[in-house]
């Protein structure tokens, strides 16, 4: 599918495991085992981790529990992801966290491709997923470099194409998006309006596109600047796509099920879990997190101008060097409350909650 992707929503749909735990958590016996069944048809398994897969016991499902997810983007014959989200379940299955990895993070690299004779190389880490039109290649590569950056392995992966996804906003109506500022679409003459607002298929997926346009002061003031402007919308479009899809009784009626499953194919989503680990038995076992609550961190970085790599984010030494090795060993060792705690500044500010808006920096809408 062509257009930019995305997937921070996929981390919604990891820990709350879509349509399934709708099912498991609030529908008759019935209908869990149809919900089940038709899940595990429609949802493809995919080699995503490789060697970076940890161990897991699928008999007695226990946290902590780490998620690697990589957002698609299919155009032509290839498939490359330019988003990157670490999903961190706490050790009793009751609280998620997402980590968001910057497209535009400088990182070092295993294989850079071609250019460079498949040699390391220091880049951004989307450059991680461009050395191949091969998603085989890619993908091993994207995940090589996470795992070198974090020293993480992980229980699960997923691959997903938001594009796709938000297809699926027909099914409930429209979903409600906040914005912190007017501002004029990239791609479009639609103008935002600063406030949450209801948009259908159409307007929902023009506004999670948008990046080019969040490089004014209140958006380095509230952390959203750029991509991560991105991200939000995406994140708030899934969280009310879900809700949604809840208070209009797709937990109980095995037609709108049906439909709500089907969305969810081989063109929009896959699943690395062990061979006997069912998307049921996820469920089940995940069924007391909320997505509603799931809190958002961002990497310990800040952004460069004009380098020899372009604009990028970076890790500098000192303070977000420290930070940012603190926070990978809290994501192993499943003490990121007491990280959070301590590194308050790298938590993303709630801006789809108007009481979290400011008035100061705010611009009239403009395009780039």
């Amino acid at each position: 599918m062509a257009g930019k992707s995305g997937a921070p929503w996929w981390a919604h749909f990891m820990t709350y495991a879509g349509a399934v735990t709708m099912v498991v958590a609030g529908g008759t016996a019935a209908i869990a085992q149809y919900g089940v069944n038709k899940a595990d048809d429609v949802i493809p398994q995919e080699d995503i981790l490789g060697d970076a897969q940890a161990e897991m016991d699928v008999d007695h499902i226990e946290g902590p529990l780490n998620i690697l997810v990589l957002g698609t983007d299919k155009q032509g014959g290839s498939t490359r992801s330019d988003t990157m989200i670490i999903v961190h379940i706490n050790g009793d299955l009751t609280q998620a966290t997402m980590v968001s990895l910057p497209r535009d993070l400088l990182v070092d690299i295993p294989d850079c491709g071609p250019a460079f004779d498949g040699n390391p190389c220091q880049n951004k880490l989307n450059h991680a997923a461009s050395i191949s039109d091969d998603w085989d290649v890619t993908r091993a590569n994207v995940v090589s470099t996470v795992h070198d950056l974090t020293g993480l392995d992980f229980h699960l992966g997923a691959t997903a194409d938001f594009n796709g996804f938000i297809e699926m906003v027909d099914l409930v109506g429209t979903v409600e998006i906040c914005t912190w500022k007017e501002f004029q679409s990239h791609h479009t003459d639609r103008v935002f309006e600063k406030g949450c607002h209801e948009y259908d298929q159409e307007a929902a997926l023009d506004l999670v596109r948008q990046r080019y346009q969040f490089y004014d002061q209140i958006d380095y003031d509230l952390g959203l600047y750029g991509d991560y402007a991105r991200q939000n919308f995406q994140q708030q479009a899934i969280k009310s796509l879900l809700e949604k899809a809840k208070e209009q009784g797709y937990l109980q009626d095995p037609a709108k099920l049906t439909e709500l499953l089907e969305g969810f194919g081989e063109d929009k989503v896959s699943i690395d879990r062990p061979d006997d680990l069912s998307i049921a038995d996820l469920a089940i076992n995940l069924r007391n997190i909320d997505p509603s609550t799931m809190t958002t961190v961002r990497v310990p970085a800040s952004s460069e101008q004009e380098t020899e790599w372009g604009d990028i984010e970076r890790i500098h030494d000192g303070p977000e060097a420290e930070a940012a090795a603190s926070l990978w060993l809290a994501i192993q060792n499943d003490t990121l409350d007491a990280w959070m705690a301590a590194n308050p500044e790298w938590v993303k500010s709630d801006a789809a909650n108007p009481d979290s808006y400011t008035d100061a920096g705010t611009e009239s809408p403009g395009a780039d």
